[in-house]
């Protein structure tokens, strides 16, 4: 077992009943099933515990920004600053937050990017040590002590996400993973935040439809699939802040 297994393994919910979990998942998308976003947002804030939001503050991460600060300002959102990042998205960061009122934004970085990866080197060599490095570990130590996250994702974005719930079991952490948006298409996102006058994220008029870290991420021409600029030419997709049987994978599609 890795140390990162460890780690996840090590949280203290993981001790706590899985089976109770999942029947709490289960009666959650259940309840929830025909409701919008805006109340599985709201059942998630009110029922699932101590909830966190997890955002990159990217092309379309302002949506569950503003249904979140509408129903609670105060709520935790954990913003990852890999020291990778684009200029323009730690930019737009400071300036959602203050727009939207949100009161409690945590800036999250790894601890040890001077130790193990000095030169900035890791990203031309790894690119799955890397996300682990700068994003994985340090959002996973951030997530200690919450029952669970709000992230995102949406069924229209992979097809490692084609069946996505609203409510997960996040398999080895025993916390609770909510996915409000994940029976919204593209144009539901671009209709609410155009009914809601929401900025957009300056990178996205430039070609990019999906943004990560600067080094990783490319334009996306006309016709190419969103999140076909995420590391190009690579067989990977996802950063590895996702779970499946208790280890941290990188998915095909």
């Amino acid at each position: 077992m890795t140390r990162i297994d460890q780690e996840i393994r090590g949280h203290p919910a993981a001790a706590g009943s899985s089976e109770a979990l999942a029947e709490q998942v289960a009666a959650l998308n259940a309840r929830f099933k025909h409701h919008s976003a805006t109340s599985v947002m709201e059942g998630a804030l009110r029922d699932a515990g101590n909830i966190a939001l997890v955002s990159s503050f990217g092309a379309e991460s302002v949506v569950l920004l503003h249904m979140a600060a509408v129903i609670d300002p105060s709520v935790p959102v954990l913003f990852v600053d890999t020291e990778l990042l684009f200029t323009e998205t730690l930019v737009y960061q400071q300036e959602v937050s203050e727009r939207l009122g949100l009161r409690n934004v945590h800036v999250i970085k790894a601890d040890d990017i001077a130790e193990k990866d000095p030169y900035g080197a890791m990203r031309f060599s790894d690119t799955d040590a890397c996300c682990t490095l700068r994003k994985t570990i340090p959002l996973q130590k951030a997530l200690a002590g919450y029952d669970g996250w709000i992230t995102g994702r949406k069924r229209f974005q992979s097809g490692t996400r084609a069946a996505l719930d609203f409510f997960e079991v996040e398999d080895g952490t025993g916390r609770m993973k909510i996915n409000p948006l994940a029976h919204w298409a593209p144009e539901d996102v671009r209709a609410y935040m155009d009914e809601n006058r929401l900025p957009r994220h300056p990178l996205v008029a430039k070609g990019y439809p999906s943004i990560g870290c600067e080094p990783c991420t490319s334009p996306v021409a006309e016709g190419e699939d969103p999140r076909a600029g995420r590391w190009r030419n690579q067989n990977k997709e996802e950063c590895g802040i996702h779970v499946v049987d208790g280890k941290f994978v990188r998915t095909g599609a």
